[in-house]
């Protein structure tokens, strides 16, 4: 993988190939120049200027994608023009479930082709799959080309800021820091709201939100009666899940309840019209609101009682 800037697609051949650890690094670059750029060309007046990812952000994105690299090699590609990477995709299967994670092309080789050559590869590890999920940005190419595959967007809102009042009262589940000893129960819920279950990728959300402590995973929180189950941190949700609505919605109305205690910024993020009921908490509780990106699907409807996870779904 040179680091010189390589000419044109149409003066040289773009070759596609499994994407390899050593990859990794320069995909985190293209992804995180691409989405700030689409963040910059989105942001309203009056809004903050968006930032770009931070350290932090892009040290955990490095983490799980050589992770993804791991346990779903078919499902992750990059194209190279001249032996530099200009553009990727990973993907995962989960059982009868496949989902996009990220993709990116580089800015000069857009237009060429190149993203859909790689969303062609890194779907056909999905081929056998029933159920597509994907969580997209609002470039409008990238729009179009999930249309086209046949994906229905809908519309994702965000909720941010210091939760100004509590949740109305309404019953929540006894809830308990979560362990691996969960995760079987945990993905019965994944394949009952989403159509499969997260496997391998708890693992990454756990490393997402604070890792492993002597008691278990602090990011994690379950409901004593196995009915769902919320990764978090105290400022952002991560995924939120439960097998039916009243659970995820006491899962989500206890952690705003202790935000609102704390008095601290939170989000929550990729809430769907599916999902009316993380909605009106969130307004309940006084945050702001705003539109950002899509999830799209393909084979079923929205998943509901389930709040996704952006990269993770």
């Amino acid at each position: 993988m040179g680091s010189r800037t390589p000419s044109s697609p149409s003066a040289a051949a773009v070759r596609y190939r499994p994407l390899e650890p050593a990859d990794v690094a320069a995909c985190e670059r293209i992804s995180a120049v691409e989405f700030h750029a689409v963040d910059l060309a989105r942001a309203r007046r009056g809004e903050p200027e968006p930032l770009p990812r931070s350290p932090e952000r892009a040290g955990r994105w490095i983490d799980r994608t050589t992770s993804l690299v791991r346990t779903d090699p078919a499902g992750c590609w990059v194209a190279e023009v001249e032996d530099t990477v200009v553009g990727f995709a990973t993907s995962v299967v989960r059982e009868r479930l496949w989902a996009l994670v990220t993709f990116a092309v580089g800015a000069p080789w857009q237009g060429h082709g190149i993203g859909r050559g790689l969303l062609e590869r890194a779907a056909a590890a999905g081929a056998a799959c029933d159920v597509a999920l994907l969580s997209a940005s609002e470039d409008p190419r990238a729009l179009a080309s999930y249309w086209r595959d046949g994906f229905v967007l809908h519309p994702q809102w965000t909720f941010t800021g210091v939760p100004r009042r509590s949740p109305p009262p309404a019953p929540e589940p006894a809830v308990r820091p979560g362990t691996a000893a969960d995760l079987v129960w945990m993905d019965d819920v994944d394949r009952e709201r989403r159509g499969g279950p997260h496997g391998p990728d708890h693992l990454a959300l756990a490393a997402m939100t604070g890792g492993a402590d002597a008691a278990g995973w602090p990011g994690l929180l379950v409901a004593q009666d196995r009915s769902g189950y919320l990764w978090a941190t105290p400022t952002e949700t991560f995924v939120v899940a439960g097998r039916e609505e009243s659970a995820a919605r006491g899962l989500l109305a206890g952690w705003l309840r202790r935000a609102h205690a704390a008095g601290e910024a939170v989000t929550i993020s990729h809430v769907t019209d599916a999902n009316r009921w993380a909605h009106d908490l969130a307004m309940s509780a006084g945050l702001n609101a705003s539109v950002e990106g899509f999830l799209g699907v393909r084979g079923g409807p929205a998943p509901t009682a389930y709040v996704h996870n952006g990269a993770l779904l």
